[in-house]
């Protein structure tokens, strides 16, 4: 399945690195197009937010989205990985998993395992 992915500090950039998948597509202007089934990477904004860019990116291209991962900090508590769960009610998917920053090794091998 495609990947799709944004990422403004690196976090969720050096996850899709990490696994592995082939040719995934990056969101930077939310202009973007996908034509296939795809899993979408993000980071969260502010405090539980989604990324406009990536707002921009699912309001024209929604209708392959197959489930979200998402990378936040814990440190902002109840708003942790938020903008997952704001997607994954907005338009009807799962969050495939939750992970801080960058992750650690096992969180790569758990979000192969979900992911394959």
């Amino acid at each position: 399945m495609k990947v799709v992915y944004a990422s403004r500090t690196g976090n969720v950039e050096s996850i899709v690195n990490r696994l592995g998948v082939a040719d995934p597509i990056q969101i930077e202007t939310g202009g973007e197009e996908v034509h296939e089934d795809y899993i979408l990477f993000t980071y969260t904004d502010g405090y539980g937010d989604v990324p406009v860019e990536v707002d921009d990116f699912l309001a024209a291209n929604a209708k392959n989205l197959k489930g979200v991962v998402v990378s936040g900090d814990t440190s902002y508590g109840e708003a942790f990985c938020g903008a997952g769960s704001v997607i994954a009610e907005q338009y009807g998917v799962p969050v495939l998993y939750k992970v801080e920053n960058e992750g650690s090794d096992d969180d790569i091998a758990q979000i192969k395992k979900v992911i394959a």
